[in-house]
């Protein structure tokens, strides 16, 4: 039991940004790529990612003790912010361009955070492989999104 909840702690978080700042009417509104997934896709591959996300963060903490990899824990915090960030850029403040900005840094920040948990723990770090490579994907469509709505 105590681990559920331990696990439970590392997956929550990754939800509040999501339940705050989704504006579905925005996103309908813009010239999407043919390669553009239906919106119901995205709610579905972003709650895989983060129970994948939060294994690997749980199966870290389950090894190590937090003082102990204070690089870790920076990588983990910045790419946590910039995660939670890029709803509120997208969908409340309907910047396009911030968006992809900030889709790069939570690709380079997924990327280091790939490699510190690799660095600790080889079979936590392969549960990041789906954020990481639909991180690069974000980058793609939000570029992509951004010059078709140029006006």
């Amino acid at each position: 039991m105590k681990n559920i909840l331990k696990f439970i702690i590392f997956l929550i978080p990754w939800f509040i940004s999501g339940i705050i700042f989704t504006d579905a009417g925005f996103y309908d509104s813009l010239n999407l790529p043919f390669f553009a997934l239906p919106n119901y896709l995205y709610g579905i591959i972003w709650i895989i990612l983060y129970f994948l996300i939060a294994i690997s963060i749980f199966k870290i903490y389950q090894e190590y003790s937090f003082s102990r990899i204070s690089k870790y824990n920076k990588t983990l915090i910045v790419n946590f912010i910039f995660n939670q960030l890029y709803t509120f850029i997208l969908f409340k403040l309907n910047n396009l361009f911030l968006g992809f900005i900030d889709c790069i840094i939570i690709f380079i920040t997924g990327l280091s955070l790939y490699d510190e948990t690799k660095k600790l723990d080889e079979k936590a770090s392969k549960f990041l492989l789906p954020y990481i490579f639909f991180s690069l994907f974000a980058i793609i469509l939000s570029l992509t999104i951004y010059f078709m709505n140029l006006n």
